[in-house]
């Protein structure tokens, strides 16, 4: 593999919760995180320190929230995926654009770890 695998840490967490105002009410009043912005009608985002906590309803199949979800940095997203799909890692999903912010376009593509588990790649390209 070339060197175009450059994690540079964690993005965000992806926290699967069953009641969104009951999260998000222990999140923001209780722990006191700073909430950064909702993306209607199932998700809700904060800060933790450097790393975005993504609070979420079920989004796909139900074995995927039996863990959290760790999205890892990286840049170029679109030639890793091709190269993980080179050396036939199992794609679960090819990025795409998620969210457009004030600054920047999150993208997000998922995989397969040997396991089975879900491992989220973002990237946040700034805007032109």
């Amino acid at each position: 593999m070339s060197d175009s695998m450059n994690i540079s840490g964690i993005g965000q967490i992806a926290i699967a919760i069953a009641d969104l105002d009951k999260a998000v009410y222990f999140y923001e009043k209780i722990l006191k995180l700073e909430k950064l912005f909702d993306v209607p009608p199932n998700m809700a985002f904060f800060r933790c320190g450097d790393v975005r906590l993504m609070l979420t309803t079920l989004q796909g199949p139900e074995h995927d929230h039996n863990t959290s979800v760790i999205y890892y940095r990286v840049t170029d997203i679109e030639i890793i995926f091709d190269e993980l799909r080179a050396l036939q890692v199992d794609i679960e999903r090819k990025p795409g654009k998620a969210a457009t912010m004030e600054d920047h376009e999150l993208w997000i593509g998922f995989v397969r770890d040997p396991d089975g588990n879900l491992v989220g790649l973002m990237e946040e390209k700034p805007l032109a």
